[in-house]
């Protein structure tokens, strides 16, 4: 079958890993500058500080947004270059470079989706303690104002947080990621809860600004859990492990944390007695503000687990076979990634799901020949597509696909050894070459999916 008619197609970023400039026209340091400064943080001490320098380069990478045909394009404001200070005084300028690149994207007639927080938290309010402090929650409030309305007259596509899982997690308890925390799991669990009453907050603002002419979604993350089969019993045991707390979901790994109190007003039943104890007080009352009506389910996926049984009946991990194939970040390349997780999200929240990242890291250079040829990045996106394809036919809403990444960027603590882009950049020279992926990404545009068979 052919993707819906009303499909989304388009590409994602986000700003820290993009923009540069990251001490220009007022903007501030955010934890993520503060915590590539420190040593062994990032590798080989990579920083965002130059990027892709989209800041001055944003009507070139529209023009090659443009060439490759994307719809859409999916990227985040920088908190630290609107309100430098995290609170306090907005910052024209910064709300100028966001205002030139809607402009610039809706005159080459590519639709702006806007992620509200992509990670990069003011360092000044880290200092007052960023997530684990409730305070934040009315500075998220006055940013969100001010974003709303530089662009809320052009921009009707938005997404409040990026995975939380990521900037509470990864950020607060691995400490892998800025700021770099390994806290207890009370305070991690109580910045999981302000990150939420923070959205909902963020949404009442932006309903009242739009209304329903707005499209307001929220984006986890996960890996999908596939079935051992296709057996009824066997779905089940895959749904099981995909939103609850067992042996192969860590707390902060089990998406319906953070998914379950957004799309349905509740923590879920198989938490809620692991977590209580560590929520703030009253938080009972905040759950109405978080459960804030929504339009769609964002998700971000790249890779599965698949299931077995133990000898109790308990799901748990299958191991990997010898030689499973993996992107240059190890993760492994599995086919129905897309068509579980998505059809096991819109099962359970009845929202219209879009795939706000999918892609993989790979091992990109200039050829000979002055092109970059990524037949790999072509092959797992097939794959990917027809399993996002087939949960269609499973009966899922699926109404879009953001390929992860439009460029080669700053991949976090991972630096620039990994390249998810659609576009090769030489970032000495910043050299932009659009690869054979991004190409063929514009056929899959025009022909809505079908070149994928």
């Amino acid at each position: 079958m052919a993707f819906p008619s009303h499909f989304t197609w388009g590409a994602a970023t986000a700003s820290y890993q993009i923009e540069g400039a990251w001490d220009e026209d007022g903007r501030l340091p955010s934890i993520w500058d503060v915590f590539s400064a420190e040593p062994e943080k990032t590798y080989q001490g990579h920083t965002g500080k130059v990027a892709c320098d989209h800041y001055h380069r944003y009507r070139e990478d529209v023009s090659l947004m443009k060439e490759i045909g994307l719809p859409a394009y999916r990227f985040s404001t920088a908190w630290p270059r609107i309100i430098p200070g995290g609170r306090g005084a907005v910052n024209q300028k910064g709300l100028d470079f966001y205002s030139r690149l809607v402009d610039e994207l809706l005159a080459a007639d590519i639709e702006p989706w806007v992620t509200l927080y992509h990670w990069d938290l003011p360092h000044s309010l880290q200092l007052e303690g960023g997530w684990c402090n409730p305070a934040i929650v009315g500075a998220f409030e006055s940013y969100t104002e001010a974003v709303v309305k530089a662009l809320g007259d052009r921009v009707s596509k938005w997404m409040t947080f990026n995975e939380p899982q990521c900037f509470i997690g990864l950020s607060l308890s691995l400490g892998v990621h800025a700021p770099g925390y390994k806290l207890p799991q009370g305070d991690v669990i109580k910045a999981a809860h302000h990150s939420m009453v923070a959205h909902g907050r963020a949404v009442d603002i932006l309903r009242s600004k739009g209304g329903s002419s707005y499209s307001i979604g929220y984006v986890p993350t996960t890996q999908s859990m596939i079935p051992p089969s296709e057996s009824a019993e066997d779905i089940e045991l895959a749904r099981h492990a995909f939103f609850d707390h067992t042996p192969a979901r860590p707390v902060l790994w089990t998406i319906s944390l953070f998914s379950d109190p957004v799309f349905m007003g509740s923590y879920p039943d198989s938490l809620l007695p692991v977590i209580e104890q560590d929520l703030p007080r009253g938080w009972q009352n905040d759950m109405p503000v978080i459960g804030r009506e929504l339009d769609f389910v964002g998700i971000n996926l790249y890779s599965s687990k698949r299931l077995e049984r133990d000898e109790a009946g308990v799901p748990r991990v299958k191991k990997d076979k010898v030689g499973v194939p993996q992107t240059a970040l190890k993760w492994n390349v599995e086919d129905e990634t897309l068509r579980w997780g998505c059809r096991f999200l819109w099962e359970r929240y009845k929202k219209p799901v879009i795939v706000t990242e999918n892609g993989l890291a790979n091992a990109d250079w200039v050829h000979v020949d002055g092109k970059v040829h990524d037949a790999s990045r072509i092959d797992f996106t097939t794959r990917y597509l027809r399993g996002l394809e087939k949960a269609i036919d499973d009966g899922a809403d699926i109404a879009g696909y953001f390929h992860w990444s439009l460029m080669d960027n700053f991949e976090w603590a991972e630096g620039y050894k990994e390249r998810f882009g659609l576009i090769h950049v030489d970032f000495e020279t910043q050299k932009r070459t659009i690869k054979d992926s991004g190409y063929w990404y514009r056929e899959v545009i025009r022909s809505n999916g079908a070149n994928i068979h």
